[in-house]
């Protein structure tokens, strides 16, 4: 047992899916991806997205009103969901307010806030709208500040924004924290929302797909973006009698590309290869790798060959975004929660909505869920310039 190892003792999930663990579990276990056609506000976008339901019904307290925001909502749905606050509670009482340490990732934060203040500005001055506060909003430190508010702690709070690896960071950034002696426990997750800005830039990138999200398909076309907001609780390995933990992380950063990984995955092999070394593990204790799994022609190529090295071609591997979407800022958190879920329960989910393996890559990709015994998961989160992250998640 290494000294970063950290029990997940609690952790709650909303996305496309539903809203908390038993309707994601359920989702994933049945097939039923939560990803629909374009409805999100009435611009023209051809694609598929996952949308939460229900955020717009959400209302803040009056003491947090200035946090009010698509991002912030979404956040509270996911402090409230699977009865989190109330874990939190408990875990106040043993380590003190001061002694929790906040953790969040996220990309866009609360750029829709921004978006509708321009809408909104007046059009003779340009001026914004008095009501918009980007310091409680747009702001990348707003989530963190909501969640630490909402729960009430007092300790180290800080916001991760490396685009799609943002919330898998915080379980690293949280371990590192623990392991100073600044904080005894954490609270780490990831939010983000849907926002224009979001999906037309990545439609100007060329990666929005028309279609469903098809990871490793041969004829994928590109990601369907999602939101979420997940969290989880993170205690000393011998102060809880969970059964699941963070064994090790692994990071790198490429910078091969704004946008596009190393044709060979150099960053993502060395993020992994990072991982087992931090949790003293080899490569073929791994049952599972969640992979990061984008369904665009790039990514999904350089991470085969990566995952590929690493754990061999027979390892069960799948990404999915099939279920939920690409949830950017949120994905590795989203992901995290998933790999809890597959070792608690036993099985593998396929790679949903993948018909016709492509057959220039090689990792071992299930197109049906797979009921097996699982120990040990490796996570995958790889960001634009190549930001990756690898969480191996794990029973005890």
């Amino acid at each position: 047992m290494t000294d970063t190892a950290l029990k997940i003792t609690g952790y709650s999930l909303v996305s496309p899916l539903g809203v908390g663990i038993k309707d994601t579990l359920n989702a994933l276990q049945s097939s039923q991806s939560g990803l629909r056609r374009f409805d999100y506000t009435d611009a023209k976008l051809d694609t598929w997205i996952g949308r939460v339901d229900n955020i717009e019904d959400q209302c803040l307290s009056d003491d947090l009103k200035h946090f009010d925001c698509r991002n912030n909502r979404l956040a509270q749905m996911g402090l409230t969901a699977d009865k989190f606050a109330n874990q939190v509670k408990q875990l106040k009482l043993r380590y003190g307010p001061e002694r929790i340490g906040v953790f969040m990732g996220t990309s866009t934060s609360g750029i829709r806030q921004t978006e509708l203040a321009y809408k909104d500005q007046d059009p003779a001055t340009h001026k914004l709208p008095e009501s918009f506060l980007y310091q409680y909003t747009h702001n990348v430190f707003s989530v963190a500040d909501f969640t630490r508010q909402f729960l009430g702690l007092q300790g180290p709070a800080i916001s991760i924004s490396t685009a799609c690896s943002s919330s898998a960071k915080v379980f690293a950034s949280a371990s590192r924290y623990i392991r100073a002696g600044l904080c005894d426990a954490a609270i780490v997750g990831g939010v983000d929302s849907l926002c224009l800005t979001t999906l037309f830039g990545f439609k100007s990138l060329d990666v929005v797909s028309n279609d469903l999200c098809r990871p490793w398909d041969t004829n994928r076309r590109g990601i369907n973006i999602g939101e979420a907001a997940g969290y989880a609780l993170l205690e000393k390995y011998e102060q809880s009698d969970s059964n699941i933990a963070v064994f090790g992380y692994g990071e790198s950063s490429d910078a091969y590309h704004m946008s596009t990984p190393h044709p060979q995955g150099l960053g993502a092999s060395l993020a992994m290869n990072r991982a087992l070394a931090c949790a003293n593990m080899e490569a073929s204790q791994i049952d599972y790798v969640n992979l990061h799994g984008t369904a665009t022609l790039a990514n999904d190529s350089a991470e085969d060959q990566a995952v590929t090295n690493v754990v061999g071609k027979n390892t069960l591997c799948s990404s999915t975004k099939g279920w939920t979407g690409h949830t950017l800022g949120a994905a590795g958190i989203t992901e995290a929660i998933i790999a809890c879920l597959s070792i608690e329960n036993n099985f593998v989910p396929a790679s949903l909505n993948t018909q016709q393996l492509d057959p220039t890559l090689c990792a071992n990709i299930p197109l049906q869920n797979q009921e097996m015994k699982v120990d040990f998961v490796i996570s995958n989160s790889f960001g634009f310039g190549g930001n990756n992250c690898s969480l191996i998640i794990g029973r005890c």
